[in-house]
């Protein structure tokens, strides 16, 4: 599933982009998560609330208040650099002025659907030649995209409801899925990740310290390192920064 944020002060077109979307989902399969916002200023309000970020930006340049491309400087100045836009507009003489942004695509209204799907389908194959990057969850009813660089780590939960209870704690928030550690330790081996617990796999990207017998993640976890995995844990991530460093 792909996260898409539509960004329009027009209620009509926001409508309109939406349906295409829907379309293009039906046609191809492709599963969207779609919200709305009237904005700029609420589109980014979201991303201060570190609420869980899009893949896809569509958005108007021309809005009342903060314009289209304030509104993407505004939302990479917060450090989310990995965010696809689209840009729409009646004006092309701020193509230029989008470059600045990162901008996957510049549109020109009224836009022919049929532009739109191929643009979109585009960047799917994109997110799909980065499937090694990113991890699906299925997590309740859905299933969330997470970028493997944004996992922290993966942790084993007592549940006496669930069996095999999984958190998935990410830089942003935490899911709950089902699954187990010691399958995921196999599958996620050459990906940066280690089992350092018979209940606990960590990201080698976020550690920050060891000490005694515990790992510090980079958002101040302190999880304990499994006796027999000391030696272990140790080894791996020396090698891991030397590669790093070369």
């Amino acid at each position: 599933m792909y996260r898409v944020a539509i960004c329009d002060d027009e209620d009509k077109q926001r409508e309109l982009v939406k349906n295409i979307l829907i379309t293009l989902s039906i046609k191809t399969n492709i599963d969207f998560e779609i919200e709305l916002f009237g904005s700029g200023e609420q589109l980014v309000s979201y991303y201060e609330q570190h609420t869980t970020p899009f893949h896809i930006l569509i958005m108007d340049i021309e809005m009342t208040g903060m314009n289209g491309i304030q509104t993407a400087h505004k939302i990479r100045g917060l450090n989310n650099l990995d965010e696809q836009i689209i840009f729409l507009t009646s004006y092309p003489e701020y193509m230029v002025e989008s470059f600045d942004v990162m901008t996957f695509q510049y549109l020109i209204k009224p836009i022919a659907p049929i532009i739109l799907e191929e643009k979109i389908i585009k960047l799917c194959q994109y997110f799909q030649a980065l499937d090694k990057k990113f991890m699906i969850i299925k997590s309740a009813y859905e299933e969330i995209v997470v970028k493997y660089d944004d996992l922290i780590s993966i942790e084993a939960a007592k549940s006496l409801t669930i069996k095999s209870k999984l958190h998935f704690i990410t830089t942003n928030q935490t899911y709950e899925s089902k699954g187990t550690i010691s399958d995921y330790a196999v599958a996620l081996k050459d990906c940066n990740f280690l089992q350092i617990h018979r209940s606990i796999i960590i990201n080698l990207l976020h550690v920050r310290k060891f000490a005694s017998g515990v790992v510090l993640m980079s958002n101040g976890l302190e999880l304990p390192i499994g006796r027999s995995k000391i030696k272990e844990v140790k080894d791996v991530y020396t090698k891991f920064m030397i590669m790093k460093v070369d």
